[in-house]
């Protein structure tokens, strides 16, 4: 992916936040050319499409997830520190950014384009690998439960982050998602712990 120009960054924040405000719908060029007080053409200049800012969004939170999510895997420590700090970085990084949460989590984006959709899978498919690592990792040194495959305790963890983010989302950010996030982490870590 190429560095962005500053105009280009700006386009992509205020279409977080246009998606965030107004849902999907809502991100169009002409009320993004409005929020940055520029003409429509402008905005064409830097993108060819709203799909090409989609794509942009995605991309950007692709590779930013994927090098803090790698760094954590490499860390030397235990595999249990190392999901939990990723369920730290997951809800901090929503806390800080809701915007990005209503872009990651908004099925009605991804629907009908396969660019779109593939994206989000691939952005899942990356943090699955990620943590089957440790996981795998972690159940051969003892440190995890083995007696349930190291798929079915990705899904969980993977499941159970995203409904507590979507439940955030959904309920307008009414609970503090970083305290959530951690009781939510102590209950699983419980389940995943070797007896």
């Amino acid at each position: 992916m190429e560095k962005m120009t500053d105009r280009q960054s700006q386009i992509i924040a205020e279409s977080i936040n246009l998606i965030s405000e107004k849902g999907i719908q809502g991100l169009t060029i002409k009320n993004l050319a409005k929020k940055i007080e520029v003409t429509e053409p402008a905005i064409y200049r830097h993108f060819a499409s709203k799909m090409d800012i989609l794509v942009t969004i995605l991309d950007t939170f692709k590779l930013e997830k994927q090098v803090v999510l790698t760094k954590i895997a490499v860390n030397n420590i235990s595999a249990i520190q190392k999901l939990e700090e990723i369920f730290t970085y997951h809800f901090s990084s929503f806390n800080r950014n809701p915007a990005m949460a209503a872009v990651i989590f908004s099925e009605e984006i991804f629907n009908n384009d396969d660019r779109l959709s593939g994206r989000v899978l691939a952005i899942m498919e990356t943090s699955q690998q990620i943590m089957l690592g440790i996981l795998d990792n972690g159940q051969h040194n003892g440190e995890l439960r083995n007696d349930i495959s190291a798929e079915q305790i990705a899904l969980v963890l993977m499941g159970s982050l995203r409904l507590l983010v979507k439940r955030w989302r959904l309920t307008g950010l009414s609970f503090d998602l970083e305290k959530k996030g951690d009781e939510l982490w102590h209950s699983l870590k419980k389940m995943i712990a070797p007896d």
